[in-house]
């Protein structure tokens, strides 16, 4: 469970978040117009963006978690591969993911190799394993990010915008996964896709102006409701995941 208690987030004199407090039992989906404070509130949960306020998991404040500690218990998921050795192959990538659980200055051990292995094979994409990360298509890079996250071992997986640069095939692939998850571990969904939010089945956080609301699926996606919260009509919304 994380608790959220008067959390504002700013970059400069531009307040993206104020005052927002909210407790996520389990799954969530955050949506919300750009600029709206999704990814912001996103890398505030993981640690990696300042804030103001608290944020809990469980009930220790998330500043008070060791970076190792912090890194086993959530995990942030970009929406794509940035920074990264252009020489490092999708295996070792996913293998990175163990790097919390290791002892210092000593290899990674065989039940590490034998983790990121499994976590492949669960993607579906052993045979990419001696590829270079920058020989991989939009959609193979989406699912090395996952199966890096799930290497990580960590409770809470945040997927920031995951089906945002693939096509319908690839989209609807990852979000499959996605929603396996929900199974092993608590998942959060930033994204701008209502059809994948839909599909994932969560409740949903919705941010407008600084502020959130917390929605139950079914009365987030109505054509009333989506027509007030996005500021634009909605008519007999159809939803392309299955």
């Amino acid at each position: 469970m994380i608790k959220i208690q008067n959390l504002t987030c700013a970059f400069g004199q531009k307040t993206v978040l104020e005052n927002l407090t909210q407790t996520i039992p389990s799954h969530l989906s955050i949506l919300g117009a750009n600029g709206s404070g999704k990814s912001t509130l996103a890398k505030a949960l993981c640690g990696i963006n300042s804030y103001g306020g608290s944020i809990k998991i469980g009930n220790k404040n998330l500043q008070e978690y060791e970076p190792k500690e912090r890194a086993k218990t959530i995990a942030y998921i970009p929406t794509k591969l940035e920074f990264y050795d252009e020489y490092l192959t999708l295996e070792e990538f996913v293998l990175l993911g163990r790097f919390p659980h290791k002892e210092s200055f000593l290899d990674y051990s065989q039940e590490d190799r034998a983790i990121a292995s499994r976590k492949m094979e669960l993607l579906k994409i052993t045979h990419l394993k001696r590829h270079l990360l920058n020989t991989l298509s939009s959609g193979e890079s989406a699912l090395a990010l996952i199966a890096q996250a799930l290497t990580q071992e960590s409770e809470i997986i945040i997927f920031d915008e995951p089906t945002a640069n693939l096509d319908p095939k690839n989209a609807k692939i990852v979000a499959g996964h996605i929603k396996n998850l929900k199974q092993t571990h608590q998942t959060i969904l930033i994204t701008h896709d209502i059809s994948l939010a839909h599909f994932m089945n969560n409740p949903v956080l919705f941010l407008k102006d600084k502020n959130a609301t917390l929605f139950e699926q079914n009365d987030f996606f109505t054509d009333e409701n989506l027509s007030h919260c996005y500021d634009v009509p909605f008519e007999s919304l159809e939803l392309c995941y299955a």
